[in-house]
């Protein structure tokens, strides 16, 4: 697999998705626990661990581990939120003026907590 020769870590994260993206539709189960195994790597960039978190969410109908949760609440900052909207996947996610890994975070881990509202104050630059 490419991901084992690329060094770039956002490209690495999209790497993650897309294989996320590909299982939910033809579901394999050795990359949904290949996938976990990524988000449990601390070797792994940030990005990375969030890409796969996110992923191995989407893949899995089990409640999310502890670790899991601490590994999003702590590596899920709004400066890597930011910079992971270049990858398709997260802005397809965004929305009320959310980046997409936020809104990720806030749906999967939090499904109590309301859509924040756009704020019309906000300067649109």
């Amino acid at each position: 697999m490419r991901l084992a020769t690329e060094r770039a870590a956002m490209v690495r994260a999209a790497l993650l998705l897309a294989a996320a993206e590909t299982t939910r539709a033809l579901a394999h189960p050795p990359t949904v626990a290949w996938i976990r195994e990524r988000w449990q790597d601390r070797t792994e960039a940030p990005e990375v661990r969030l890409a796969a978190a996110i992923g191995w969410l989407c893949l899995t109908d089990e409640p999310a581990p502890e670790n899991l949760k601490q590994t999003l609440e702590i590596l899920a900052t709004d400066e890597r939120a930011q910079a992971m909207e270049a990858l398709p996947w997260m802005t397809a996610a965004a929305g009320s003026g959310e980046p997409g890994l936020l809104r990720c975070v806030r749906c999967m881990l939090h499904p109590e907590e309301p859509e924040p509202e756009d704020d019309p104050w906000a300067s649109p630059l």
